[in-house]
């Protein structure tokens, strides 16, 4: 090879090697975070709402523009949403066995109806769900196979929000609609402040008033490591599927210790290892009209949708009422009502669980153990 040659040769390779390195992914911050962004359902949303690019974690990997030709199970569709008891969505992973931890930033959205374009939550899969309607915000809460939602056998989970470290949210590019906060159920308001764990066979999904003051204190981040119970505190019945009326719950991690004093509870570092000790229980909110409901009568849209095992069989009711009371979006009928409290006694029935103390996390008697995953 000639001087010359070798010298083009030598500069090509400079500037491929200059290309890459520019390409690299060198940030770890977008230039807006993802809670700071707005949008209007259904026409002001974007394909993608995360488009920066040469972030550490790599680009968003679902979409939002979400419609009846990105319906199916393979749907990569990242904007979810929480009405009510009958309409709800939880996020979870793409591929199936899979651990929350591994695909936080890649979840997409699983919902109990159709019409959204995302994918649907398979017939049998919920076990039970508490909807609950506060002041300042609304909350499922319930039980899951979590394996017909690609959640791995065993799996402890995490959470999932609208922040994360790098304030790109988990998932990334991950948004939320409601229509609890319009007064009507055809009008869509984003929800900028939400928490959602999922593992353990449960979850809890809470969405906070955008127009409320406190909606980053009710929807709190920064305790991921101590789960529903701590962050959602509930009555939620395994078997069980009622929409209710409550008061709002404790800011999550605020507590009154035993002179009376509040204080602020600091959650430690994974590194120090396992929670095994809490300096307090939260309290579950007082709940009052509650209405209860068979699944087949709020989940028929989803009747026929399988997953990953043979759904559980359902009874269908006869019955369908033309209101529908607080807590469904219609077409469901009460089959009986109840009032709970924050004392209430709790029944167990269709396996070993009894409320939702934990979702990522284990809590009992007071002793918490953490699952590995970001905030």
């Amino acid at each position: 090879m000639s001087p010359s040659t070798r010298f083009s040769a030598l500069l090509a390779l400079a500037v491929v090697a200059s290309t890459v390195s520019a390409q690299a992914p060198t940030q770890t911050f977008p230039a807006t975070p993802l809670a700071s962004k707005h949008f209007t359902y259904p026409s002001g949303i974007p394909y993608q709402v995360d488009t920066d690019q040469n972030l550490i974690r790599g680009t968003q990997h679902g979409y939002n523009q979400c419609n009846s030709t990105t319906e199916n199970q393979h749907s990569l569709c990242q904007t979810s949403f929480l009405n009510s008891l009958d309409d709800f969505c939880l996020w979870a992973p793409d591929p199936a066995n899979s651990t929350v931890a591994d695909e936080e930033g890649e979840m997409v959205a699983w919902c109990t109806k159709p019409g959204r374009g995302t994918r649907l939550i398979p017939a049998g899969a919920l076990k039970g769900v508490q909807f609950m309607r506060t002041p300042a915000y609304v909350q499922v809460v319930g039980f899951i196979d979590q394996t017909q939602v690609n959640i791995a056998d065993g799996d402890w989970g995490g959470e999932l929000d609208p922040h994360g470290a790098d304030l790109r949210g988990n998932p990334m590019g991950g948004i939320m609609f409601s229509t609890a906060f319009s007064g009507n159920n055809n009008t869509y308001t984003q929800v900028i402040e939400w928490h959602n764990f999922m593992g353990g066979n449960a979850f809890c999904f809470k969405a906070c008033d955008p127009a409320g003051a406190d909606a980053a204190k009710y929807c709190q981040h920064i305790y991921d490591r101590i789960g529903c119970a701590y962050n959602a505190p509930n009555n939620a019945q395994n078997g069980t599927f009622e929409a209710c009326l409550g008061d709002n719950q404790d800011f999550p991690g605020i507590y009154t210790d035993a002179a009376g004093a509040v204080q602020t509870y600091t959650q430690p570092p994974e590194a120090l290892g396992a929670i095994s000790t809490m300096p307090y229980q939260p309290k579950v909110p007082a709940s009052s009209s509650c209405s209860t409901y068979q699944s087949a009568e709020l989940y028929s849209l989803i009747a026929t949708v399988s997953g990953n095992a043979p759904a559980a069989t359902t009874t269908s009711s006869s019955s369908a009422a033309t209101t529908a009371p607080a807590g469904t979006s219609k077409g469901a009928s009460s089959a009986s009502t109840s009032k709970t409290g924050s004392a209430a006694t709790t029944s167990q029935t269709g396996n070993s669980a009894s409320t939702v103390a934990a979702s990522g996390i284990v809590a009992l008697a007071g002793v918490v153990f953490s699952a590995i995953f970001f905030s």
